[in-house]
């Protein structure tokens, strides 16, 4: 096993974080020595980062957590071209106002890991990308990249091997990210760049445009694109992205992914996702049977903390245990949809209930859901898929649907 010197570099590759990276050693070294600046990037393609962009988060939160200085680089101006990596079909091309309401909800989400207050850092790359004049750009820095090198890296090369169509636009993503590792050194000295390993080329590309530029050494960290012990991609469900905004999914659905999760992959899931003392997260992993539960709890607990708040966390826990452990917990943390009153009166379909209560994306799901037997309305499994909930429904203040046995929604008549 290395000595790692660097508390840095020790955490992340003690807790699993590390896949690829350049020069570990002199990296290593470098952070023993002196506070270094790292940082990662993301693009503002929707409101809120979801649970697959976590392990990049925390590897930024470990970093100011060990004396550094973290950069969240948003990509106000990268947004504006698309990254083709892990993608089939080009980004849809979205306004400047929606990319800076995306920029807004992604530092709300990062309020949570990262302290601004600090020295942590937000940074838009459109604050150099915007101003580029096209033709200075590419005799300055495009002479540095070779089409032969770009058309190896995966982000190319699996679009094209698939024959799906890659954009000029797209093509030129790398080039851009490139130029964001060279800007940021000179800016704010930042010496590294870290992400998932889909990210590797474009960070290589970074670290030699750099230093055939400036004569400066950079250093990249790539973690694996993490799956579930099944195979499934993290972050994902049936119903879709595991936001991390509370207003995209409530806090007691965060808390329930995470105590969903599977038997094998409980302890590298506390290293990875918590803060929680290795030697606790190795008694935890001890545990077998029914006992193993209470590790998933734990682990739900101290994701849903660092998310939403240890309030939320402790709300949905007690929610989590009033409906599925009979006890007396708080079920106030159950996600709420609010249902006119008018619409019961008119009558309204439960297959549209179930869709409006976001247990099914359509109404045809919703039928589905029913026919096989996944659906039930305060308690009682739902038979009839054509069933009406009429008049006598609107004289309620609340009904209960569930999905499986884990989806639950109150359903607030007003």
């Amino acid at each position: 096993m290395v000595a790692w010197r660097s508390e840095f570099l020790k955490v992340l590759h003690e807790r699993g974080f590390v896949h690829q990276c350049t020069d570990a050693e002199t990296l290593d070294e470098l952070a023993a020595k002196q506070p270094i600046t790292g940082y990662v990037g993301f693009d503002c393609t929707a409101d809120s980062l979801h649970a697959g962009h976590l392990i990049s988060i925390m590897m930024l939160r470990w970093l100011q957590r060990t004396g550094h200085r973290p950069i969240a680089l948003v990509g106000g101006g990268t947004t504006k071209v698309g990254d083709p990596s892990g993608k089939d079909e080009a980004r849809p091309l979205l306004s400047d106002a929606e990319i800076e309401r995306n920029k807004a909800g992604i530092r709300r989400n990062l309020e949570r890991f990262l302290d601004f207050e600090r020295g942590a850092l937000l940074v838009d790359n459109a604050a150099w990308l915007d101003g580029l004049l096209y033709i200075p750009f590419l005799r300055e820095y495009g002479r540095h990249f070779t089409i032969n090198r770009m058309l190896t890296f995966d982000s190319v090369r699996l679009r094209l091997e698939r024959e799906q169509p890659l954009t000029f636009l797209e093509f030129n993503y790398m080039v851009m990210q490139a130029y964001d590792f060279l800007e940021l050194w000179r800016r704010f000295g930042c010496r590294l760049q870290m992400g998932g390993s889909d990210q590797w080329g474009n960070i290589v590309c970074g670290i030699e445009l750099t230093r055939r530029v400036e004569g400066v050494q950079l250093f990249g960290l790539t973690c694996r694109l993490l799956t579930t012990a099944s195979g499934a991609k993290m972050g994902k469900t049936a119903q879709g992205a595991v936001w991390l905004d509370p207003a995209k999914l409530s806090p007691f659905d965060y808390w329930q992914y995470w105590r969903n999760t599977e038997d094998r992959d409980v302890g590298r899931f506390l290293r990875l996702f918590t803060e929680l003392p290795l030697s606790e997260i190795e008694r935890l992993e001890r545990l077998a049977g029914a006992e193993l539960n209470e590790a998933k709890k734990i682990l739900a607990f101290e994701q849903t903390r660092l998310v939403h708040g240890e309030e939320e966390a402790r709300r949905a826990a007690a929610a989590a245990q009033a409906l599925f452990e009979g006890g007396g917990g708080d079920r106030a943390a159950i996600p709420v949809v609010e249902v006119p009153r008018t619409r019961f009166v008119q009558g309204i379909r439960v297959a549209e209930l179930l869709r409006l209560a976001g247990l099914a994306p359509s109404n045809s799901e919703a039928r589905r859901l029913i026919r096989g037997g996944g659906a039930r309305l305060d308690g009682r499994r739902l038979e009839d898929e054509q069933l009406v909930l009429g008049p006598e429904f609107a004289e309620k203040e609340e009904i209960e649907l569930s999905a499986g046995r884990k989806r639950h929604v109150r359903v607030r008549v007003i």
